[in-house]
């Protein structure tokens, strides 16, 4: 890298809008969608999709709800061709679907697109020629005036290719390529000529699409290049302005909002953000970033993960794990204090009567999109009490007490250590089984047992007790049964247990409830021991928790 970059390169200008409008604004309506998957986040793919992976992602791309989609470049070969003129002739495009194609301003290019959708009741087709002075001077050496001509030319085919097709409603997109780039004077000057050759009405607009095909400056600033654009092209009525941002910077989302929040009205893109280089902007990310704030996209992303499979399948990229609300991770904490606030959260939004959402660490609700909350917090060695706590009551249903909880996530930790990796819900389990419940080898094994009622409160525990494979019937009285229980460990074993706290719940519902029992002893030299009982009766879990503290002992 160089000392001083300065001496390659140049900042971007800042454009002259002193009174501009944009920053003040917020959105407010969904704007029109058209999905490129199928053509731009195609043509840059390593292998391009296949006939039946096109197929499978258009019809994913009308189950989301999207209204508009760009399904190829026809030109291009006979695969694109085939496609698209299939998907016309078998009539799989819904009714209230718009399919759109793509080519350059050339006549062989312009009237093999018109051949393609010969037959749709609709369509849209899509011109566009670069304008910049990079492309103008180092690519096609060309002036000003030559680069609107050809624009013009385009426009002039559009409208007689349409004229020869009557029995199809004709709609048409221009896209001033390299926009962000070029002057904005010339930009416009480019539009309005060929607004001037179609002959755009408030009833059947002209898009004019506004791409960021290199993002070369930060978002306001194409922001800003949005607002200049429509406050100074003419007939604005006439025509829909749609933005095409890329991700070379990484802000291609913030680009889109930005550039809607300037008045634009259609955002083009890719579902999960696939395009050249650093992608298109992400459609998916936009869309839930409204929904965020109370605004309905007007697109269905309940089972984003189907969404993602098909896009991996047909793509064959895979979906980063950190990707916004469609990644694997992305409603996942590992962390001791987020996984606490998280878990708080979810019981105080279970408790309340607003439905208004309000957990930390959460933007958006996961079940919203299709994903449980068993996946919301998943435990390694940076994770904390809350979340093993967590994992335990969603796979299990105990609700474990606090202290607990402290005392078990030591057994955790020390697990995620030892196996250096995510523990999954088994792992927790098991450890907790080994921990606490009956297993073999215990010193301790419950037998038979009856609790009858002695003078007063006083409770008689009499019961059968397995140590080392012998059988010991003891005894002991209390003015409860668990009191009763330490009374009998005590006098049949010396095992002199102070039972500090004591909490039980049902497990399920129904016929198939089950009671756990969570008893906290202390021994005469100050430690602290828990036990945990689960079974059918409650009061054979109280038991059970009773000789579970002793055992760990």
């Amino acid at each position: 890298m160089l000392r001083d970059p300065s001496t390659k390169y140049r900042p971007f200008p800042q454009i002259d809008l002193p009174n501009r409008e944009w920053p003040s604004r917020t959105i407010t309506q969904a704007p029109r969608w058209l999905s490129t998957d199928l053509r731009d986040g195609n043509q840059a793919l390593i292998d391009p999709m296949d006939a039946e992976k096109k197929t499978r992602m258009f019809d994913l791309l009308c189950k989301v709800g999207i209204k508009e989609i760009e399904v190829g470049f026809p030109s291009a070969g006979a695969t694109e061709f085939d496609f698209i003129s299939g998907l016309v002739k078998t009539g799989r495009i819904p009714d209230d679907v718009t399919v759109q194609v793509l080519t350059q301003s050339r006549r062989d290019l312009i009237e093999k697109s018109f051949e393609s959708l010969r037959g749709a009741p609709k369509a849209i087709v899509h011109l566009y020629n670069a304008v910049s002075p990079a492309w103008r001077k180092i690519v096609f050496g060309m002036t000003r005036d030559e680069i609107r001509a050809i624009a013009i030319e385009g426009a002039k085919i559009l409208r007689d290719c349409a004229a020869a097709q009557p029995d199809t409603d004709w709609f048409f997109e221009y896209s001033p390529e390299t926009f962000s780039t070029a002057e904005l004077d010339f930009s416009v000057e480019v539009c309005e000529a060929v607004m001037e050759v179609l002959r755009p009405t408030p009833d059947h607009k002209l898009i004019l699409n506004l791409p960021a095909t290199v993002e070369a400056a930060t978002p306001n600033v194409y922001a800003d290049q949005i607002e200049w654009f429509g406050k100074n092209i003419r007939n604005r009525d006439a025509i829909a302005i749609s933005l095409h941002t890329h991700n070379d910077r990484g802000t291609g989302v913030a680009a889109a909002e930005l550039g809607l929040m300037a008045g634009a009205d259609r955002v083009e893109g890719c579902l999960l953000g696939n395009g050249e280089r650093t992608g298109n902007c992400d459609l998916v990310t936009v869309a839930l970033n409204m929904y965020t704030q109370g605004l309905s996209p007007e697109l269905d992303l309940s089972d984003i993960d189907e969404i993602v499979n098909t896009v991996n399948y047909c793509t064959q990229l895979p979906v980063h794990p950190r990707t916004p609300y469609a990644g694997d991770l992305v409603f996942t904490a590992f962390s001791g204090s987020h996984q606490d606030a998280i878990k708080k959260g979810l019981a105080a939004q279970e408790a309340k009567n607003d439905p208004l959402w309000e957990v930390p660490y959460l933007p958006i609700d996961p079940a919203d999109l299709g994903r449980s909350y068993e996946a919301v917090i998943r435990v390694n060695s940076q994770s904390g009490k809350g979340g093993v706590a967590w994992v335990i009551e969603q796979d299990k249903g105990l609700k474990l007490p606090k202290r607990l909880q402290a005392d078990f996530s030591r057994h955790v930790q020390a697990l995620a250590d030892e196996t250096s990796r995510e523990l999954n819900a088994a792992d927790i389990w098991g450890a907790f089984e080994r921990t606490y419940l009956a297993k073999s080898g215990d010193r301790f094994v419950l037998g038979a047992y009856d609790e009858t009622r002695g003078l007063g409160n006083e409770r008689i525990f009499v019961g059968d007790i397995e140590v080392a494979g012998e059988h010991h019937s003891v005894s002991g009285r209390g003015n409860g049964l668990i009191s009763s229980v330490t009374a009998a460990l005590a006098d049949g074993f010396g095992v002199n247990l102070e039972v500090a706290d004591y909490v039980e719940h049902a497990i399920g519902k129904g016929s198939d409830v089950r009671a756990a029992a969570y008893v906290e002893c202390r021994t005469v030299e100050g430690r602290t021991v828990w036990g945990v009982g689960i079974d059918e009766d409650i009061a054979t879990a109280s038991v059970r928790a009773v000789l579970s503290a002793a055992n760990r002992l």
